[in-house]
């Protein structure tokens, strides 16, 4: 990645992050910790977040999939500032562009789409990660944008959407819901799973590739 171009990522995120604030309010950030996995590199070169995230207000991002648009809520001001944070900074440098959404699953315990994966489930991240920001208190009902990880602590680029219900620990950072778009969602179930084992067999690839051509921050 070129130095202007890093440089001007920055730039972008701290305009976005960091709104102006009277200097009586309370600062409306927090920090934020990224940490190198050099054991994991990124499998797209992205500059790592800056170490702080607001905590006030919404954003809006949509996914461009093959199915059509889907447009997520992000909450700012929600349990999770410093996963929507790093989103909107993935997003900024176009990480998810061009990839593909490797699972599907329909079963009665977990309806949900998982993206954000570059090279298959769970390989190809952003070369960091981040802490958890779970209460316990989460629930997951159809349409929350959710981090998925790999065990406490190791949160990157992977996330899901609920299209019905996941009944799973509250171990995993809401960051929004699904505003816009969920009928493209329901296409891709009504589209069939491929089962992979041992997931059962409602669980496993899309039977139609699901692909994000392009997401970006506003409709």
């Amino acid at each position: 990645m070129k130095l202007r171009w890093g440089l001007a990522v920055l730039s972008v995120l701290g305009a976005l992050v960091v709104p102006a604030a009277p200097a009586s309010a309370s600062v409306p950030w927090v920090q934020c910790s990224f940490t190198p996995t050099p054991d994991n590199p990124a499998a797209r070169p992205v500059v790592r977040p800056l170490p702080f995230a607001s905590t006030r207000g919404t954003v809006d991002v949509t996914f461009r999939f093959n199915y059509g648009p889907v447009t997520v809520r992000l909450n700012r001001a929600g349990a999770a500032p410093c996963a929507v944070h790093n989103m909107v900074s993935l997003i900024l440098q176009r990480f998810y562009d061009r990839s593909q959404c490797w699972r599907l699953s329909n079963s009665a315990r977990l309806g949900v789409l998982q993206c954000g994966d570059i090279y298959e489930v769970e390989k190809g991240g952003p070369g960091y990660k981040f802490p958890d920001e779970a209460s316990g208190a989460e629930t997951y009902p159809r349409g929350t944008v959710a981090m998925g990880n790999q065990g406490p602590g190791t949160n990157g680029s992977e996330f899901f959407i609920v299209h019905s219900f996941a009944n799973i620990p509250a171990n995993y950072s809401v960051m929004g819901r699904v505003i816009r778009g969920m009928s493209a969602i329901d296409r891709m179930v009504e589209d069939g799973i491929i089962p992979t084992d041992p997931n059962g067999p409602l669980d496993g690839a899309p039977a139609h590739p699901v692909k994000i051509q392009r997401a970006t921050v506003g409709w």
